[in-house]
């Protein structure tokens, strides 16, 4: 993989509009993580913080290592470098161990159990003694009339609402949400958005996502990548407010009338604090 023209990383110190002060001290620490699949590198000397409180994005173009980041951090793929949860390193735990000490997990494309049942698939996620089955009722009720139905046969939408309350059965210290919104519809793109900006009350998150517009309502804080390297770190909406950068490392144009909802990302910053 070859690295980016300059591997230091574009950072700016200013507030982010509408985010509530949060705590100081990151709940999940990555430093010159690297990363190989098959021999190749596909995670390359990859350093960035997670907030305690709020939903940071990991942004990039397709094929830039988002995935793999994510996968690196437990344990899913060979690794170097430190990871570091609520101040414990956890680079040298298995992925078990690592799911364990309170990383939830949430993969691109679901990974429902299809032969199961909703019901099924939630009680084989629950980790904890007490399983906070209130919190997913209360953010899923459409689950509960859906208990009884393979998960095979639901919506892709559906399927996406049982991934995520399986990760929030748990009390967990973070969570790790890969391309939640991929292949929805509109509608149900921002029926997953508020249920992250909900869920993130309770946990802080690290969100790979490709729809901006999600990005722009939810995330304080962003983390971009190219060829495998952090090339930038900064708030969410002065990078996405930049049309110079968002060509740059995304390929694509920014919203023609960025300040438009900011009023609307305040409101679910608020939510999310």
């Amino acid at each position: 993989m070859s690295p980016a023209a300059d591997p230091r990383p574009e950072t700016t110190g200013a507030e982010t509009p509408g985010a509530a002060p949060g705590p100081t001290t990151p709940i999940l620490t990555v430093n010159r993580l690297s990363a190989k699949i098959a021999g190749q590198q596909v995670v390359e000397d990859v350093s960035f913080s997670v907030p305690a409180a709020g939903i940071t994005a990991l942004l990039g173009r397709n094929g830039v290592g988002k995935t793999s980041t994510i996968k690196a951090i437990i344990g899913l793929l060979d690794r170097s470098g430190a990871v570091t949860l609520d101040g414990e390193r956890i680079d040298k735990d298995p992925t078990y161990r690592i799911i364990q000490r309170g990383v939830g997990y949430v993969p691109e494309d679901r990974e429902v159990f299809s032969k199961l049942t909703v019901a099924e698939n939630l009680r084989l996620a629950e980790r904890d003694a007490a399983p906070r089955r209130q919190l997913v009722e209360e953010l899923f009720p459409d689950l509960l009339a859906r208990a009884g139905q393979m998960a095979g046969t639901l919506s892709g939408g559906q399927q996406q609402m049982v991934s995520l309350a399986r990760a929030l059965l748990n009390t967990n210290k973070v969570l790790l949400v890969d391309e939640p919104t991929k292949g929805l519809a509109p509608k149900i793109v921002g029926e997953v958005a508020e249920t992250l900006a909900e869920a993130a009350r309770t946990v802080p998150i690290l969100l790979v996502e490709q729809n901006l517009q999600v990005v722009r309502q939810l995330a304080g804080d962003a983390v971009v990548l190219s060829g495998g390297r952090v090339v930038h770190t900064g708030p969410a909406l002065e990078f996405l407010d930049d049309s110079a950068l968002i060509q740059r490392h995304l390929g694509v144009s920014n919203d023609p009338h960025p300040g438009a909802d900011q009023a609307s990302h305040a409101a679910v910053k608020g939510a999310a604090q």
